[in-house]
């Protein structure tokens, strides 16, 4: 039976290794959407930002984002080479902090006004980027979980690696 000392800390009396689904379904399904956004505008209209912004090789950065937030985002949904993912959407999560978030300060919410059609709101801050950095390393240092590739090729490599030696 269960006490309630044990739901009210952590950890809570769950088998280890689930807190890992959650942190890969949100940043997998945010570092997707992200890269759907900026396919949804045209193949071209990101670069043509990264290029307004002084960025050198402006396509190639920007095809190379794309890629890594929608490669990186099915990655990190499926639990699948979380670590070798990780180093990409990293600089990704970087670089928009120094080039985009920095100038905005910390917050990424920040309120300007509220009227009759809703809230008002100004440009985001460094926050998301540094959540989605630390839930990234949390799953390097945890592992993806028992529901994940990475379990299922730990098995695998393991089951090879005992049967050659």
């Amino acid at each position: 039976m269960i006490h309630i000392r044990q739901l009210a800390t952590s950890p809570l009396p769950l088998p280890p290794g689930w807190a890992a689904l959650p942190l890969r379904l949100i940043i997998g399904f945010g570092f997707m959407q992200h890269g759907f956004a900026k396919l949804a505008r045209g193949p071209d209209a990101f670069p043509a930002i990264l290029h307004a912004m002084g960025l050198p090789f402006p396509h190639l950065l920007g095809y190379a984002t794309i890629a890594v937030e929608l490669l990186g985002g099915l990655c990190m949904l499926l639990g699948a080479l979380v670590p070798l993912a990780s180093i990409p959407m990293i600089i990704v999560l970087i670089v928009a902090t120094i080039t985009v978030h920095w100038p905005n300060g910390f917050s990424s919410i920040k309120l300007m006004s509220f009227d009759a059609a809703g809230a008002h709101f100004g440009q985001p801050g460094y926050e998301t980027d540094l959540l989605y950095i630390a839930g990234i390393v949390t799953l390097c240092l945890t592992g993806a979980g028992p529901v994940s590739v990475d379990r299922l090729l730990a098995r695998v490599w393991r089951r090879a690696r005992a049967a050659h030696g």
